[in-house]
């Protein structure tokens, strides 16, 4: 079950089409989808997983790291997800970030999209599979065998 959480599905749809670097935060996927829509002649947008940061410097010297020839930009955007990943598919989110992809033109970008997003979905499985099983995460009680 995916609860509704008092998204703004339009107001998403509207950040990806217009925030320069965005951050996806996820409740279960702990790596963060990182959208860098800054494009030049010879480098287009950048769409890929990113890890967990503990400041706002952090965020700021991966995205350098990540992006040398680009200068830092003023602000990056972050939307927290409470939603599963499929749930970016089935509201359209994706396919705001595909279309904020296809702006720049450069032919890797839709494949890219491809790769994170099915990265995405194995993480999440992986994640949801371990918590099942217990692998990584604790409980209040104790199973009684």
């Amino acid at each position: 079950m995916d609860n509704d959480y008092g998204l703004d599905l339009d107001e998403v749809v509207h950040v990806i089409g217009s925030a320069e670097v965005l951050i996806l935060r996820f409740v279960v996927v702990h790596q963060r989808l990182l959208l860098d829509a800054r494009v030049s002649e010879s480098e287009g947008p950048l769409l890929k997983l990113a890890p967990r940061v503990t400041s706002a410097r952090d965020r700021f010297r991966d995205l350098k790291q990540a992006r040398p020839r680009f200068p830092l930009p003023d602000r990056i955007t972050a939307i927290a997800w409470p939603r599963f990943v499929e749930t970016l598919v089935s509201s359209g989110v994706w396919a705001a970030v595909e279309r904020r992809l296809d702006v720049a033109a450069f032919p890797q970008s839709a494949a890219q999209a491809g790769a994170v997003l099915e990265e995405l979905r194995t993480l999440e499985r992986t994640e949801i599979r371990n918590a099942i099983r217990g692998e990584g995460y604790q409980t209040y009680w104790e199973r009684k065998t």
